[in-house]
């Protein structure tokens, strides 16, 4: 090779640290000497050998194509875990999420309420513009401007005091890896009895790719999801009910 890849030595930093090990132990995974990581991390290799490469991207389970010429820190933490992860990933943006919207007459996004009737189709119709558009619209003041809002309604005592049967109203989130640690969400899972859930979500994402799901009532345990299973993440804005709290 003529040069040092652009990326190639980032990338390395990068994923090695991510990784939680030394340079080291890295070097002892791979059979090769250290000086060649230390040299290779900081861009001092100039004609690097094919075959370490070779190693150093199979190991790291990510083509090295990828390695070389993309600056991986900057893709979404989402991406990033995939490709930790053996997954062979669409960069390209022809797979990228993409959540279907309605508009009003004023080309405003309108705010979408998901009955309990629609709630059990959610998980096969989310990304199905059809399925959006047929769902009621709703309107409230004092809400977000320019954001995609919708309201799900929640059942059961796992968020109380919360009351069962309430709707809550909540903000789409695109980029997970910025979701906030101890955030209440609605989120939509593929997997599982329940098609939309209503928790409080610890985020580690980056420690190990899951999110733990914490429920107000202390009588529920904390049950862990890997972020492969999630859909959908919508943060918590505020809740309607017709119930009336109970006095002490």
């Amino acid at each position: 090779m003529d040069k040092q890849p652009l990326f190639w030595a980032a990338n390395l930093k990068l994923l090695r640290t991510r990784k939680k090990i030394s340079q080291q132990h890295l070097s002892d995974l791979l059979g090769l000497n250290r000086n060649k990581i230390t040299a290779q991390e900081s861009g001092k290799t100039r004609n690097p050998r094919m075959d370490d490469l070779a190693l150093i991207s199979g190991y790291f389970k990510i083509d090295l194509d990828l390695m070389v010429k993309t600056d991986l820190s900057q893709l979404p933490e989402e991406q990033l875990l995939e490709l930790e992860a053996g997954k062979k990933v669409d960069l390209t943006g022809r797979h990228i999420r993409i959540l279907p919207i309605t508009v009003d007459n004023s080309n405003e996004e309108n705010m979408e309420f998901v009955p309990a009737r629609a709630r059990a189709g959610y998980r096969s119709g989310f990304s199905d513009p059809a399925f959006i558009s047929a769902l009621p619209k709703f309107t409230l003041p004092g809400l977000p401007r320019g954001k995609t809002i919708r309201m799900f309604p929640i059942s059961g005592d796992s968020m109380e005091p919360i009351p069962d049967g309430s709707h809550v109203i909540a903000q789409y989130l695109q980029d997970w890896s910025h979701l906030k640690d101890n955030t209440a969400c609605i989120l939509v899972l593929k997997g599982g009895e329940e098609e939309i859930v209503f928790k409080v979500v610890g985020n580690h994402i980056k420690q190990n790719g899951t999110l733990s799901l914490h429920s107000l009532n202390p009588q529920y345990e904390t049950v862990t999801v890997a972020i492969e299973e999630v859909l959908e993440i919508w943060t918590f804005i505020g809740y309607m009910s017709k119930q009336f709290p109970e006095l002490n």
